[in-house]
């Protein structure tokens, strides 16, 4: 391996130089800087980012877990907080938690031990996945899903706001038989996401038999699942509220396999606006989240936490808004599809 030694060799300065170039002084005449660069080009020298941390005591690395890579919705945030790293100097490791506790809290451990300056954690549970110390170690900020207890530090949308306004869309079409497909009643985004439907119901004079809610798991099978209960029942719905992206997708591969249409026999709106709810034909009517904004107002809030220079562990609590898009997925309810849901 080639060391700073051999750089300096060859550009013809001292070591002192090259370290003055590699860790961005601003002390080095820009000629010198350039005989530096083109030698550890031409050496192929990458610096020891390792050692580099245990001398300046920062890493310039952050981490961040998510629950689910796979989610389109991850992907967005990860753009944002990726936008806002590189403007500032950072690097990004991502994790995969898989929604389990446990392998959550060992990438916790894992993040630690390769001296990451801070973490952006989308919770899998609401129970604080990991103990105090872990807080205590280094900086760290909520997204999307946060733990109980956790009041500052998060970046969040309002999700019960969000979701109250997916079923008071449809409520104000004249639908009366909403279903809803909610997601994992052990995380925030699952509970606040039903409490605004109850919300949105309550509000229009409507009932929330248990019939009409099915609870899934985040994931396509269990919408999917949950699509084949609701309109199996005697007098189904003819609206759906599905919780997120992945679920509404197992919902509309369950409607295409019945028979149904959407929305003449059933109308749908989903929280989350992926790439592909124009693809569908119906387009989809949906909730959507500012999710490149929120990477990158969490990515802002735990850098300025690793900046400060003293303890900022009580970073504000910021709750973004979502927007409802309209589009083809729902429809009036008439009468007529009322009386044939109750006869199907």
């Amino acid at each position: 391996m080639r060391s700073m030694r051999d750089v300096a060799r060859l550009a013809g300065v001292s070591i002192a130089t090259v370290s003055a170039v590699i860790n961005e002084k601003g002390t080095v005449s820009k000629a010198l800087e350039k005989r530096v660069l083109d030698a550890m080009k031409a050496l192929d020298y990458q610096p020891d980012q390792i050692a580099r941390s245990l001398r300046v005591g920062r890493s310039n690395v952050i981490g961040m877990i998510v629950p689910d890579v796979s989610n389109s919705f991850y992907a967005e945030v990860l753009r944002g907080v990726e936008a806002s790293s590189e403007r500032r100097g950072y690097s990004v490791i991502l994790c995969d938690s898989n929604e389990d506790s446990d392998r959550e809290q060992r990438h916790l451990k894992t993040l630690y031990s390769r001296r990451v300056d801070g973490v952006l954690l989308a919770s899998s549970i609401s129970q604080l996945a990991h103990d105090r110390l872990t807080i205590r170690r280094f900086p760290m900020v909520f997204l999307d899903a946060i733990p109980n207890g956790i009041e500052q530090g998060a970046v969040l949308v309002d999700n019960l706001e969000g979701a109250y306004m997916a079923v008071q869309h449809l409520t104000t079409l004249g639908h009366t038989r909403i279903g809803i497909i909610g997601g994992r009643l052990d995380r925030s985004v699952g509970i606040d996401r039903l409490n605004g439907y109850r919300k949105a119901m309550q509000e229009a004079g409507l009932s929330t038999p248990e019939e009409l809610i099915r609870i899934g798991d985040f994931h396509d099978e269990s919408g999917f699942r949950s699509g084949h209960e609701l309109m199996s029942i005697e007098n189904p719905p003819t609206a759906i509220f599905s919780c997120n992206n992945r679920m509404t997708l197992g919902l509309l591969r369950c409607l295409s396999e019945l028979g149904i249409g959407c929305p003449t026999s059933v109308s749908v709106v989903s929280f989350d606006d992926a790439d592909w709810a124009t693809s569908f034909t119906p387009r989809l009517t949906c909730i959507a989240q500012p999710t490149y904004k929120m990477g990158e107002i969490a990515t802002e809030m735990l850098l300025d936490k690793i900046e400060a220079k003293d303890d900022a562990l009580d970073s504000p609590r910021t709750i973004l808004r979502a927007e409802l898009r309209i589009r083809e997925s729902t429809a009036p309810c008439h009468k007529n599809q009322e009386a044939h849901a109750q006869v199907r």
